[in-house]
């Protein structure tokens, strides 16, 4: 059983207009919103100055801030910017990951009208992606810049660039001599001047500009109000009471550079009166035991992560009894992003809850993006499904334009969402439709047609789809999720190809650990890997799935699989850790052409099936 009190049940509503549109709402009200984030920082420090606010990692122990303390570090760090020179509207960029540090420097740079502007660390830390780094600091032109660590990122601080940029780092080691300490600007006094341009911040003022991926062109800046912020934590509110029955804690690692680590997880914390643990591990081979090390010491009420985290997480938990029995005393929630949760690993979480406690969490996803801060939709009601997105959060209208198949066009509209990319009113104006909707890109279908309280299920982007060369839509998203599945730990990721094509082929990028675990040690070559371990295992499933499909749109009937992983330097992977399939298939468009060259030896066919 799932504790009933703890969400509310799905109650959305459906119109439909002449021109055979859909708009989807929420039955609930939509509260009002305090005016700017500083305003929750004084609630909790007020209420409870002594709870945990952010902590992080220090040695075999951790530093805890506490919201009292918070508050006072973020009013003094403000008093620094402002002697600093800088001033309401100027910018700050956070070229660092997650910390501390990181986290209270944002938040003084929003008590005082500096807009924060975090980047993701990799922009700077990986030489093949400055210019990522380049393009963001000639677009926004900041006051300022943040570092955890000048020695780390030196680098990065040498571009020409940065020249004549105040630049501040927690660590000024090894760094360039210019370099202002951290604790530098806690040095400052001037309550007067911080509460007169504290003043000054309200719900229209811009509290940071995040910028997108840049999956298919140079990343935009999405302009991010104080009252999208704020609005959207009052919008979860309503749909998740579970965040106002007891202060939530999370163990999370989810950048900060990103929407929904750095605004959703964030702010839930500290709007919630919440404790935000940075868990200085990742979902991969190298960081995850970081991560095991961080859950020895806490757990939190909710759960967020990617699929593959929530993988790893439930190995770990099949394998450690007393961590397994932590892990789930207090849990609330168990939150997918990314992709759909895989069966198997929703059916293992939720079975090792229930030994574990007698009741299963929240399991539960959302659809968002960085122009709508984010949640839009969210599943807030036990569905025992993965792959479902939900119904819209109160205040937000989705419209659904009918495509095919029972398949729709989502565009949306409401408070959380963006007025503008930052100086760029050519990408603003394409974002937007004549009514004033968010084009999205994104298709979706009813999860049962004809119930919206049944939720909306994510069917790819539009842009992705593509025809063969019989002018058939193939429908990438159903297809790469059914491949993932049928592959099972094989894989890592696959993208899928067929473009102008006659037959569907996909690219598999393998998962080294799930190899080995397989007992398949292929061969590696010339950017692919081959051996009949691999064949043995992959065509007799491309077979089953061919076997099943309804016609040349469903039906993969070819494979390669990689042996370079998605590159970062190459944008094949954005910073967010989604693959980026259309510069896939641009870098690797050769690899495509041999998916599709029946003598190669490296491509594997769906054995046993009559091709055509």
């Amino acid at each position: 059983m799932t504790d009933s009190s703890k969400f509310a049940a799905h109650k959305a509503r459906l119109e439909r207009r002449p021109d055979g549109a859909l708009l989807m709402t929420s039955g609930y009200d939509l509260p009002e919103a305090v005016a700017n984030t500083g305003v929750w920082l004084h609630k909790w420090a007020k209420a409870t100055p002594d709870r945990v606010f952010l902590a992080e990692r220090s040695g075999d122990g951790w530093r805890e801030e506490s919201f009292g303390a918070s508050l006072e570090t973020v009013r003094a760090l403000a008093a620094g910017l402002l002697d600093q020179g800088l001033k309401p509207g100027d910018r700050l960029m956070i070229l660092s990951g997650n910390s501390v540090d990181h986290g209270l420097l944002c938040l003084a740079a929003q008590y005082i009208g500096v807009i924060a502007i975090p980047v993701a660390e990799q922009y700077s830390l990986i030489p093949g992606a400055h210019d990522r780094l380049i393009y963001v600091l000639n677009k926004t032109k900041p006051a300022m810049v943040y570092v955890s660590d000048a020695a780390q990122y030196s680098a990065a601080l040498a571009l020409d660039e940065l020249r004549g940029i105040k630049i501040v780092a927690s660590s000024t080691t090894g760094g360039p001599v210019l370099v202002l300490a951290f604790t530098d600007l806690l040095k400052s006094s001037g309550a007067a001047a911080v509460d007169a341009a504290r003043a000054l911040v309200g719900p229209e003022t811009v509290g940071k500009i995040l910028f997108t991926s840049g999956s298919t062109s140079n990343p935009k800046g999405v302009v991010t109000t104080q009252h999208m912020m704020c609005i959207n934590q009052e919008q979860l509110r309503v749909v998740l009471p579970m965040l106002t029955t007891r202060p939530p804690k999370i163990l999370d690692w989810l950048p900060w550079n990103h929407v929904f680590g750095g605004s959703h997880n964030f702010n839930m914390m500290l709007a919630n009166g919440g404790s935000l643990y940075i868990d200085d591990g990742k979902p991969s081979k190298d960081l995850f035991p970081k991560t095991l090390r961080n859950m020895q010491d806490h757990v939190g009420t909710l759960g967020f992560n990617v699929p593959i985290g929530w993988s790893l997480t439930a190995d770990a938990l099949e394998k450690d009894t007393a961590l397994r029995r932590r892990f789930f005393a207090d849990l609330d929630l168990i939150f997918y992003a990314g992709a759909a949760l895989p069966v198997e690993v929703w059916a293992r979480l939720e079975g090792l809850a229930l030994a574990e406690t007698g009741r299963k969490p929240l399991m539960t996803s959302s659809w968002g993006m960085t122009e709508t801060a984010p949640a839009t939709l969210v599943v807030h009601e036990p569905i025992g499904e993965t792959g479902v997105i939900g119904v819209p959060v109160p205040g937000v209208i989705v419209k659904l334009l009918p495509d095919a198949d029972e398949r729709f066009e989502l565009r949306v509209k409401g408070p959380n969402n963006m007025a503008e990319y930052y100086d760029d009113p050519v990408k603003t104006a394409e974002a937007f439709d004549p009514e004033g909707f968010l084009i999205t890109g994104d298709a979706v279908k009813f999860r049962i047609p004809g119930d919206p309280n049944a939720g909306l299920v994510f069917d790819g982007r539009m842009s992705e789809d593509f025809k063969l060369m019989t002018g058939t839509w193939v429908q990438t998203a159903k297809l790469r999720a059914q491949a993932m599945t049928a592959l099972g730990g094989l894989v890592q990721d696959v993208v899928v190809t067929g473009h102008g094509r006659t037959e569907i082929g996909i690219l598999v990028f393998p998962n080294a650990d799930g190899m080995a675990a397989l007992g398949i040690a292929p061969d590696a070559g010339d950017g692919v890997l081959t051996g009949p371990d691999l064949t043995a295992y992959i065509g007799p499933r491309l077979a089953g799935m061919a076997a099943t499909a309804t016609g040349s749109s469903t039906r993969i009937i070819r494979a390669l699989v990689l042996g370079e992983p998605p590159s970062l330097q190459h944008h094949e992977m954005t910073t967010k850790g989604n693959l980026n399939t259309r510069q896939v298939l641009t870098r690797r468009a050769g690899l495509v052409d041999r998916l599709y060259n029946d003598i190669d030896p490296a491509v594997i066919k769906a054995q046993g099936h009559p091709i055509g």
